[in-house]
């Protein structure tokens, strides 16, 4: 099983959806501020190696990943992007930060408002022979994609515009690190 599914990884047309490496304990500031880090929580220590070995991980495995990879403007999400796939290899998009605020108190229909843009985005399928990298937030319990680990990913076939997706599978950075032997 794990053979074929990294087979099928290495042909591309997946979504990685991972969350940022391990982030510092705390909250992010009620005035936060995406140009300041410290408004938010940043990885710590274990995050930024986590980041590093996600990255290695993929280019090890010989993943082809579509450049750039999308980025949620945190300082968190943004490191980890930056330190799996180099600096020039990162964007930022302003979307992801809506992810984020699921886990907030909203009103059912600006929730429902997100989840719906998240779903329309996840049936985009990647460029031929390449995988799409997202790197952003976990979801609260029972919405969207779940409760995702620090540097968990979960592996998505998008089925086109208009059709949906699959969720293929829920990956560990542990994980990932045993599809290759």
């Amino acid at each position: 099983m794990e053979q074929s599914l990294l087979n099928s990884l290495r042909k591309g047309g997946y979504i990685f959806y991972a969350r940022h490496g391990e982030a510092t304990v705390g909250n992010d500031l009620p005035f936060l501020n995406f140009q300041d880090c410290f408004t938010q929580r940043n990885l710590s220590e274990k995050g930024r190696q986590q980041a590093i070995s996600y990255g290695e991980v993929l280019r090890q495995l010989q993943i082809p990943i579509q450049a750039p990879v999308s980025a949620s403007p945190f300082c968190r999400n943004i490191e980890t992007a930056q330190m799996a796939f180099g600096k020039s290899s990162v964007q930022v998009n302003p979307f992801w930060f809506e992810v984020y605020r699921l886990s907030g108190n909203l009103l059912s229909d600006e929730q429902q408002r997100i989840l719906t843009t998240f779903n329309s985005v996840m049936e985009i399928v990647p460029k031929k022979g390449k995988n799409k990298v997202i790197v952003a937030h976990t979801f609260p319990k029972g919405l969207g994609l779940g409760d995702i680990p620090y540097m968990g990913t979960v592996l998505i076939k998008p089925k086109g515009e208009g059709k949906g997706y699959d969720v293929i599978k829920r990956l560990s950075l542990g994980d990932l690190n045993k599809l290759g032997g």
